[in-house]
């Protein structure tokens, strides 16, 4: 009885240490936990991209299936509330005020947001792991000056960059999709003709001379319009332009931090011996790279992959839900939270079309951090808590 009690109270028993070991083993982490969510998540949204994506008979259109809906179904409430409306299986997390599936429309849009995200990480990776390498690599004046670059981008407002790069890389896609400055030179260079003033190079008295007469106004712009035609770009077409954008904008600004843990590491690992020996050998720079550095970086480029993909997901769906990101009819998560809000008001709120893409945003972004913060303690012990010291 005496060997019972000490094993069950003394943790450094042979019998009972393998117990603890199994129980903490079997025990959930938030890392395994988070992962799993993660995976079913993912696999739910992305796989599902080639059925929500598909094309469907909409009277004589062909339309998306997250795009398809009948106006008589709007507003049904989800599944868990009581209604008498009919329902299906595409309704069973309700529909918005088109009659259109929200369960569609989530997973859509989930599959866009995580793609987006996880393009966005992979930009991102690469930029900041090649101008970190080069600028350890090369040292010297092309290393300062290359970091004097980062530490100016680091100085400015990071949301606002992104922001102001969305603006204007869509404002080049709708000048080029539109033609708008092209048809108003176009309209400017007739109305000096029918003018016939010596004043006719300043726009502005043209612009007058155009409102005193709008009779003539409006048959120059339906002139200008036959003349320089928009450009015909489909509503698929358009959204991978959107899609591009965002991609442009988040990833090409979120390359800082790894460059400089990046350019920290290769030049701490450029003078090693089997770096010197690469480069007595004549190794060429790249091959340098590629063979010795870059497994040695694998670590920190996880790490930062792991912080990098929740951020631009969030970001992304933050761009969406201002209007300047994917936009309307294509899903994402910050777009159907937007209609969403739109929905909630004091006489009859529909808040599940809020409540939905919201809920599924913050539990993907909780998962992430999960998962990121499990690879961190397995790459790095040092960002271990406690546990693990206990654990030992």
């Amino acid at each position: 009885v005496s060997w019972l009690r000490m094993d069950q109270s003394d943790p450094t028993s042979p019998t009972s240490a393998p117990t603890q070991r199994v129980r903490r083993r079997l025990s959930p982490t938030p890392a395994g936990l988070g992962l799993l969510v993660l995976v079913l998540i993912t696999v739910a949204c992305l796989g599902s991209l080639p059925w929500t994506l598909a094309g469907v008979s909409e009277g004589d259109a062909i339309v998306p299936r997250y795009n398809s809906g009948d106006p008589r179904d709007a507003r049904i409430a989800p599944f868990w509330l009581p209604g008498d409306d009919p329902r299906d299986p595409h309704s069973l997390l309700g529909t918005d005020h088109l009659g259109r599936s929200l369960l569609v429309r989530s997973l859509a849009g989930g599959g866009i947001s995580l793609g987006i995200g996880l393009a966005a990480a992979l930009i991102s990776v690469t930029i900041g792991t090649v101008y970190g390498a080069v600028a350890g690599y090369s040292g010297g004046v092309l290393d300062g000056v290359m970091m004097r670059v980062v530490d100016v981008l680091y100085g400015l407002p990071y949301i606002l960059l992104v922001v102001l790069l969305a603006v204007a890389s869509d404002a080049v896609i709708d000048e080029h999709v539109t033609r708008a400055r092209a048809r108003a030179d176009w309209i400017m260079g007739r109305t000096a003709l029918l003018a016939d003033s010596p004043e006719a190079a300043d726009r502005r008295l043209l612009g007058v001379w155009l409102a005193e007469h709008p009779e003539i106004k409006a048959e120059i712009e339906t002139e200008a319009l036959a003349a320089v035609p928009p450009r015909q770009v489909s509503q698929s077409v358009r959204s991978a332009l959107d899609i591009t954008t965002l991609l442009v904008a988040i990833g090409g600004v979120s390359w800082l931090t790894l460059a400089r843990v990046i350019r920290g590491q290769v030049l701490s690992l450029k003078n090693q011996p089997f770096v010197e020996a690469a480069r007595a050998a004549g190794a060429h720079p790249a091959r340098v790279f590629l063979r010795h550095l870059l497994p040695n970086l694998v670590g920190p480029i996880v790490v930062y992959v792991t912080l990098t993909i929740p951020q631009a997901v969030l970001q992304e769906s933050f761009l969406s839900f201002l209007g300047i990101g994917v936009k309307p009819p294509m899903p994402s998560w910050g777009n159907l939270a937007a209609e969403g809000l739109g929905e909630i008001n004091p006489y009859k709120s529909h808040w599940w079309l809020l409540a939905v893409p919201s809920v599924l945003l913050g539990v993907t972004l909780i998962s992430l951090n999960f998962v990121g913060e499990g690879l961190r303690e397995a790459i790095d012990p040092r960002h271990d808590t406690g546990r693990g010291r206990h654990d030992a």
